[in-house]
């Protein structure tokens, strides 16, 4: 049965110091390089119908490393945009802004959670149909992979802040008795 492939990138420098990064086009370190190799082990044996990737290079490169071929570049598979929030870590922004919370509030200057909810449904109205063909990889970023998948199990976008996505992860979404189900999360 085909399945959608979630792949996180691979470590950054911002990623490491747990800030936030949308649209600053980080690379991967040389840590996160060694992590995204490793993920041609897990994804070894896999075939897929399409292998689509965020437009930054942090994501592009994992692909690369972990031995997919990109078949499209996909601005919807971007990051969360934090807007005026970009940069700073959580705890920095809790200092200015006592119980900010990224799933209820958005980032200021950036995306509330309903319009990073509109452009993942978007991108699984368009990928969902692929599955007739075989499975679909997606690789991209921590907050917008995390929507992903609470979009697809039916969730509102907040949903997604009870879904942990560590670096250079797969996670799996797939069907079980004709239901959207998650069958791996947050694996290495």
């Amino acid at each position: 049965m085909s399945e959608i492939v979630l792949v996180r990138h691979g470590e950054t420098t911002w990623s490491a110091s747990h800030r936030h990064t949308s649209y600053t086009d980080l690379p991967l370190t040389p840590d996160g390089e060694r992590q995204a190799r490793a993920l041609g082990g897990v994804l070894v044996g896999r075939h897929f119908a399409r292998v689509l990737s965020s437009p930054r290079q942090r994501a592009l490169r994992t692909a690369q490393l972990a031995g997919l071929t990109v078949d499209a570049v996909d601005e919807d598979l971007a990051e969360w945009n934090y807007g005026d929030y970009e940069g700073r870590t959580s705890d920095d922004i809790q200092a200015d802004h006592p119980g900010w919370n990224i799933w209820a509030d958005g980032g200021p200057g950036g995306e509330t959670p309903e319009q990073i909810g509109a452009r993942v449904d978007r991108l699984l109205a368009r990928v969902t149909p692929l599955l007739d063909r075989g499975s679909v990889a997606l690789v991209g970023h921590g907050h917008s992979l995390r929507v992903l998948g609470a979009r697809w199990i039916g969730l509102p976008p907040a949903g997604g802040g009870k879904l942990r996505l560590d670096t250079a992860t797969v996670s799996v979404l797939g069907h079980e008795h004709g239901r959207p189900v998650i069958l791996r999360w947050n694996g290495g």
